[in-house]
Order: C-alpha cells, then sequence, then structure tokens
C-alpha cells in the first residue's frame, strides 16, 4: 500500500520543481514532513530551498557525540544565516555508556559488527525516534554517491522505518550541487575544501584522493557496502 502512496506522488509532483514538490508535500502531510541533515553539501541545498521559500518542514539533525568541530561550525552558520529552528536527537546516553564500558571507545575499528551497533546507538535509534509518527522524510540522496544508491527512485516506501522517502537531489550532480551552494551563498562545512566530501563521525571518515569513489572516506577501513542503517539501499 505505501509502495501505492510513492508511485502515487511520483506522478502527482512530475514536472514539479523541487520547490513545488516541497511545497506540494507541506501542504498535503501537514505537520508530518521532516528533513534530517548532516549539514553535508545536499543537505545545505535543501536546507537553503525549505528556509528561503519559508516551507512548513520540520527540519533535525544526529548529533552522534562524534562529530568534527567543522561541522558544528556550519550547523551555528546555518542557524544564524537562515533562523530556522533544527531540531537535535542524541543517542541514548545509558547506551553510549554500557557500549564504552564493554568495547572502548574505538570499537566500531575491529570489525562490521561492531561499528554497525555503534552506528545502531548513535544514529539508527535517534533517528527512528525523529521519524516517528511522520509521514514524509526528506533527505539529500544521489544516486552518483555509492553504487548502492543508483537504483533509488525519487518517492519510495521505506520500509524499515515504515515512511515515504522523498530524494529531491537524486539526479543531481555533485558538480550542481556545488554550483548551487557557490551562487547561493550557502554555508557549507570547511573539510569539503580538504578533500572530504561524504562527511560522517569524525573517527569513521576521511579524505579522498582524486579518482576515489565519492564515499570511500566513509569507514575506509571496510570493503562492505559503507552504509550505516539510516538508508537501507
Amino acid at each position: 500500500m505505501s509502495t501505492t502512496i510513492a508511485n502515487t506522488l511520483s506522478e502527482k509532483t512530475k514536472g514539479f520543481s523541487i520547490e513545488e514538490s516541497l511545497a506540494f508535500l507541506a501542504n498535503e502531510y501537514k505537520g508530518k514532513v521532516v528533513f534530517s541533515t548532516s549539514f553535508g553539501q545536499e543537505d545545505q541545498v535543501i536546507k537553503a530551498l525549505i528556509s528561503t521559500n519559508e516551507l512548513p518542514i520540520t527540519i533535525f539533525t544526529l548529533d552522534t557525540g562524534r562529530l568534527f568541530q567543522e561541522t558544528y561550525d556550519v550547523f551555528h552558520k546555518t542557524l544564524k544565516k537562515y533562523k530556522k529552528e533544527i531540531k537535535v536527537y542524541f543517542p541514548e546516553a545509558t547506551a553510549v555508556e554500557k557500549l564504552l564500558e564493554a568495547k572502548g571507545p574505538n570499537s566500531f575499528y575491529d570489525s562490521v559488527e561492531n561499528r554497525k551497533e555503534c552506528c545502531f546507538i548513535r544514529k539508527v535509534a535517534p533517528l527512528t525516534k525523529a521519524l516517528k509518527g511522520n509521514a514524509i522524510w526528506i533527505t539529500g540522496l544521489r544516486a552518483e554517491q555509492s553504487e548502492n544508491r543508483h537504483n533509488l527512485d525519487l518517492f519510495e516506501y521505506d520500509a524499515h522505518f515504515d515512511i515515504i522517502k522523498f530524494n529531491p537531489l537524486l539526479k543531481w550532480t555533485l558538480k550542481e550541487v556545488e554550483d548551487y551552494l557557490e551562487k547561493n551563498n550557502v554555508p557549507q562545512n570547511a573539510l569539503h575544501k580538504q578533500g572530504f566530501v561524504s562527511i560522517g563521525c569524525a573517527p569513521c571518515t576521511r579524505a579522498i584522493a582524486e579518482g576515489e569513489d565519492i564515499r570511500a572516506g566513509r569507514w575506509w577501513w571496510e570493503s562492505s557496502h559503507k552504509e550505516c542503517g539510516l538508508h537501507q539501499k
């Protein structure tokens, strides 16, 4: 049934600009449309579109407790520029305490299972809380970000979180994203100028070399599909 809704939304918004699609969703699902941001380049484009068009869409972020200072800096600059509230969700303190007591602060380097455990506590569980009761989840996913994301649709049903996901920048290239940010003077994470394309937690992110895959800097010590559980595809 929810897949049908995703298909229907795709038809209803065919030919719409991103701004028109966002406005349509905000009106169609009043109070139940949320946008998750990690302050990456794609997310900053969407944040600017929502804010400058004064759309009634809730914006939230996940503070894992292991973010770069540069991420907090762009968070602060974004708040000052757009004057729109960003809700913050933290991991449960008890779960983090138990993890560190049992396995130490860097257990994620030891195995994929340990890394996914850390991601679940710090990201997936808080996201579950943030999405609860909502109908539409807006993301900054792009098809060219990774092989896992090539087959995504503009609208799709996320069975794991039982929500319709909207990926407005799905077909955008990185250059289109960068051009929009520069043209509109949107705050950016300073790490992007240092070779960081996809930015997550500080101990799990590195800069990439020229020619490397966009996601190569995330969990670089692994050979897995390199997703944390927020996006199942």
